[in-house]
């Protein structure tokens, strides 16, 4: 039997939302900035255009956005963009523990440390006591690479499994906030294998009541990534483990968070929005279907309406294989057809097909 998770707030200072993580809370999606942000501050384009992709994550479904700050001239970025928007945004800290107390200077929502790589005691015991100062939450970020030496020696000899070692390692973190008192806690264990992601989380989902970030650390390209995590997360959502997620891929921001909503989704976690149903293509195509879905993914994923929208590459395939759909487009023969509810209601020609759909998308 699991640990019910306990509830860790993060965020809520200057426009930051509050946001509740564990507990009877919906399960959060998060990503990760791909860019260094230390020279933003010397360019005010820079921050306006990072700030405006934010808000593309945020209109897809992203809750947390993590930034790494591996110097102090990305810290004081960081604390710059977290006064300009209202996402929750973390600071993922390694080795220098000075760089957690810069970014608590400003409205960071969380704190990402690896007690293992900042040093000892008294480093954390630091960070600790101004997150409790500034009523700021800290992820504990353990992963197969940042193992105690005792354990990984253990690990290489064959006399314990990976998967144990890192829910040990976490145990073992977990227990120096324990002792300071500090509850606002979340925990991660990461590997780039599923079934050593799933084992160590299901290890201490048994024994503790901290919320979990879960997460298939490096798990590669768009394809392999999705599908390495789709097997992790859906075994673990099912046993109602997990708080907040993160995709890890070789990919875009935008894809981690489509690919994540998704996920909770069809394990039942989330629903509404909007879900794209569209067609492989084949040799009767007489519509481009890969075109259009990426052209319009982006937009789609981001409107806030609960309709299910179809994009066919054929007659075979349009309003019949579509008609549950709230909207549809298929084409043939140089036309395109706009169709809601399997009923044809617009046929134009191909090169107006994006304008005509626009409309119709903007009338349901």
């Amino acid at each position: 039997m699991f640990k019910t998770p306990r509830t860790v707030y993060i965020g809520g200072a200057g426009k930051t939302k509050r946001i509740a993580i564990g507990g009877n809370a919906p399960v959060t999606v998060q990503t990760m900035w791909k860019e260094g942000i230390a020279d933003i501050l010397k360019n005010g384009d820079a921050l306006s255009l990072l700030l405006r992709r934010i808000e593309v994550l945020k209109s897809l479904g992203c809750d947390i956005l993590r930034f790494a700050v591996p110097d102090m001239e990305s810290a004081d970025s960081l604390i710059a963009i977290a006064a300009e928007t209202s996402m929750p945004l973390v600071a993922d800290i390694h080795f220098d523990y000075r760089l957690a107390l810069r970014c608590l200077k400003g409205n960071v929502a969380a704190i990402r440390i690896n007690p293992g790589n900042i040093g000892n005691r008294d480093k954390v015991e630091k960070v600790v006591e101004a997150c409790r100062e500034k009523g700021v939450a800290i992820r504990i970020g353990v992963n197969t690479g940042s193992l105690p030496e005792d354990l990984e020696k253990q690990v290489e000899s064959g006399t314990l499994e990976r998967a144990a070692a890192l829910a040990q390692t976490a145990a073992r973190e977990a227990a120096i906030f324990d002792e300071l008192s500090f509850e606002q806690v979340v925990v991660s264990m990461k590997a780039s294998s599923v079934s050593e992601t799933v084992a160590a989380n299901e290890a201490f989902a048994a024994l503790y009541d901290l919320p979990l970030h879960i997460g298939v650390t490096e798990a590669g390209p768009l394809i392999s990534g999705i599908v390495k995590s789709t097997l992790a997360f859906s075994t673990l959502l099912k046993e109602d483990i997990g708080s907040t997620i993160r995709v890890s891929l070789s990919s875009t921001p935008e894809n981690e968070i489509i690919a994540g909503k998704e996920i909770l989704r069809e394990t039942g976690k989330r629903s509404g929005g909007v879900k794209i149903v569209s067609c492989p293509r084949c040799g009767r195509q007489g519509f481009d279907v890969h075109g259009f879905v990426n052209r319009w993914q982006t937009t789609l994923m981001s409107i806030d309406k609960d309709i299910t929208v179809a994009v066919m590459g054929c007659v075979v395939n349009g309003p019949g294989e579509g008609k549950h759909a709230d909207i549809g487009i298929a084409g043939a023969g140089g036309k395109a057809i706009i169709f809601k509810k399997g009923k044809i209601v617009r046929t134009v020609d191909a090169e107006n097909a994006d304008t005509v759909f626009k409309e119709e998308l903007e009338s349901l």
